[in-house]
């Protein structure tokens, strides 16, 4: 099924899969209360770090020891529930060093974390290739499971054959030898860039004209005067897009770029050379046929003509956009022939702000954090069901993180932790919202963290937002509303969309709901007046936006075809900066920034989610325009198509192929017309 979607993906870029309704489902198991402590509890030093992680992964191999004695001997449940079993633990076993190593801010605990995820990951990979498990599931009488328990033994018993279960015992073990350095290799990987972050100094106020006040005010002068400036996003973000100083911006891209350069470059090679290895003994030619296996693109093949097919259909609107740019800049630089990387942005602005009549500073003054997190709580409440009550009781590994628990209809449905804002210690790197503890029906609740990197937390400091950070908040909350939801299924291998480039899609949809007026006006009232955001702002801002769309999508395509290219080849010719440079030669009209480093800052190679299959954000996205059709969007705030959403695609996680999840919703297959009509969308001038 899943390769005849992909030969029709060639032709119309989205095709359609089928595959059986859900039937019954699996009686629901006894609740076990235990598994609801909140899953920070009791985490106080090293010591206590390890006592819990260790716990979980020694309970994941007595669980492990007690399926392999259930191979032919149990029904359907009997196994499944202790095949479940083992993968709870090893979820919680893995969550709370995630965490740690991520956010504490003790660098010893982080260390320690290090250590721990390496062992829980450890154990993971011990499952994965247990020809004992694996011979458990394939025991399992077929007569009488329930379409659910049979779903989840199909997706499980493909995925024990993926990882080369069928192989013989030493090629098992150098399979596992190798895994165990792909993870170590990620794992520095990510921890280069953690803390490598690298900061700049200006001589003073003047050297950061242009950056809205608050930002100077935010930054105190050393005492020779100088500013002190970090590669992080809070930093980051502001210079390339407001700061006049065009030193400043091309230094800013130049550190940023940087960041755990040179080490990353030479770790990213030995990462992709052991991929490939791994690939080759499991008996793929190469790791992006192996990556993209369990896709729905299904092939490294039809990932590429995806990728062929957007920057093709981006190519008119990208010029145009570049041509608008460059024409500012030639206001400042007559003659001026390219716009450099670091000036884009910049650019992208400014024409804005000239010819759309839009400056993006106007209306940070109406995002204030606080009001902004009202605001999601607020519309995710009306669209979904949910309540955010505060939780003040519940652990947490800083003083700064703020938890709530969700509530549906008066019941506790689950918890979530906002870590949202910069600090020493704290990994960089965008948002995420990660999954701690999926959630299973009847068993154990979820718990959700979000870490994000935005303006506030200071006493005094408003927080003010730019609308892309909005967006991004939106965004992240959408995956944890879904995680939320999936928690209905009975199985934790169900709570999961299985097509990883699927994933994105209902997140990305939910950010229409940022530019909707209506929605803007229920939460985004100026921080010193209260006056509700104007809907004519909002309508240019929607205009404004449409520049650069075209330059984006094509920036996007780098790097998926980066991830693809790194992996669809012998590595030793796989050159991450030749790629690099090579591609954005191609792709774009921007000059490749000398001295720049970028692929060692590119931490989605280094995540097992994306590796060679960066396109997902592009091809979810293509999905996500078509399901956002669904809604009226005279009434985005209406529940009712909303909970037809939620119940359809969030709430049933792996239950379905993607694609049948999308039929169920919009009546028909999805297709590429939303998506393009996005692309080339030409909003009218607002009336004066």
């Amino acid at each position: 099924m899943i390769k005849r979607f992909a030969s029709s993906i060639l032709l119309t870029l989205i095709g359609l899969t089928a595959a059986g309704h859900l039937g019954a489902q699996a009686p629901a198991p006894t609740a076990d209360p235990a598994s609801n402590t909140p899953f920070f509890a009791g985490v106080t030093d090293q010591a206590s770090l390890a006592a819990l992680v260790n716990g979980r992964i020694a309970g994941a191999r007595e669980g492990l020891a007690r399926l392999t004695t259930a191979n032919g001997r149990g029904n359907y449940e009997q196994v499944l529930r202790a095949y479940d079993d083992v993968k709870i633990q090893i979820d919680a076993a893995k969550g709370v060093p995630y965490v740690v190593r991520q956010l504490h801010p003790d660098a010893a605990m982080r260390a320690a974390a290090d250590g721990l995820a390496q062992a829980a990951d450890a154990v993971e990979t011990e499952l994965a290739l247990s020809t004992a498990a694996y011979a458990s599931l394939a025991g399992v009488p077929a007569a009488g499971v329930p379409a659910d328990s049979a779903r989840y033994l199909a997706i499980e018993l493909a995925r024990y054959r993926r990882e080369g279960v069928d192989k013989d015992s030493a090629t098992r073990a150098k399979i596992n030898g190798l895994r165990a350095q792909q993870i170590a290799l990620q794992q520095q990987f990510d921890r280069n860039v953690r803390e490598g972050g690298r900061t700049l100094s200006v001589a003073g106020a003047a050297d950061l004209a242009g950056l809205p006040p608050d930002f100077i005010a935010a930054h105190k002068p050393q005492p020779d005067g100088s500013i002190v400036l970090t590669t992080g996003a809070s930093d980051l973000q502001p210079v390339m897009l407001y700061a006049s100083n065009d030193d400043l911006r091309r230094r800013m891209l130049l550190e940023s770029q940087n960041v755990a350069f040179p080490a990353n470059l030479a770790v990213l090679q030995q990462l992709i050379e052991t991929r490939a290895e791994l690939a080759h003994t499991i008996g793929f030619k190469d790791w992006a046929t192996f990556d993209l296996s369990d896709r729905m693109a299904a092939t490294p093949e039809n990932a590429s003509a995806f990728i062929d097919r957007v920057v093709a259909a981006s190519a008119a609107k990208a010029n145009a956009d570049y041509q608008l740019i460059l024409a500012r800049k030639r206001q400042d630089h007559p003659g001026a022939t390219t716009v450099n990387a670091w000036e884009r942005r910049y650019y992208t602005e400014l024409v804005r702000q000239s010819s759309y009549n839009f400056n993006s500073q106007t209306m940070r003054p109406y995002f204030s954090y606080e009001r902004v997190r009202a605001g999601v709580f607020s519309v995710a409440g009306k669209l979904f069901g949910l309540e955010f009550r505060p939780a003040p009781g519940l652990p947490v590994w800083h003083a700064s993180v703020v938890p709530y628990e969700v509530f549906e209809g008066g019941t506790l449905v689950g918890r979530i932790y906002l870590d949202m804002h910069s600090r020493a210690g704290k990994a960089g790197g965008g948002a995420t919202a990660a999954t701690v503890r999926a959630g299973v029906r009847g068993r154990q609740i979820p718990e959700v963290v979000l870490i994000c990197r935005f303006p506030g937390g200071e006493p005094g400091d408003p927080g003010l937002m730019t609308y892309d950070q909005v967006t991004t908040f939106f965004h992240e909350f959408g995956h944890l509303v879904h995680a939320i939801s999936s928690a209905r299924q009975p199985w934790i291998g169900l709570t999961r969309i299985s097509e990883r480039d699927f994933v994105e899609a209902p997140s990305q949809m939910l950010e229409e709901w940022v530019s909707d007026p209506a929605t803007l006006a229920t939460f985004a009232t100026h921080h010193q007046t209260n006056e509700p955001i104007p809907a004519t702002l909002v309508r240019q801002m929607r205009r404004a936006n449409e520049l650069g769309r075209g330059y984006d999508v094509r920036q996007q395509m780098v790097f998926a075809k980066l991830s693809l290219s790194l992996h669809d080849r012998d590595p030793k010719t796989a050159d991450a900066m030749t790629l690099y440079k090579d591609l954005m030669t191609q792709y774009l009209p921007t000059a490749y920034p000398e001295g720049t480093h970028f692929p060692g800052t590119f931490t989605q190679l280094s995540n097992p989610q994306y590796t060679a299959s960066y396109y997902t954000y592009m091809w979810s996205l293509v999905i996500s325009k078509d399901l956002f059709s669904g809604f009226n969007p005279r009434d985005l705030l209406a529940a009712g198509p909303a909970r037809r959403f939620r119940d359809t695609i969030l709430a049933q996680g792996a239950a379905k192929p993607a694609a049948d999840l999308v039929r169920d919703f919009l009546g028909r297959p999805f297709n590429v017309s939303a998506w393009e009509t996005w692309l080339n969308q030409a909003t009218p001038s607002p009336a004066p």
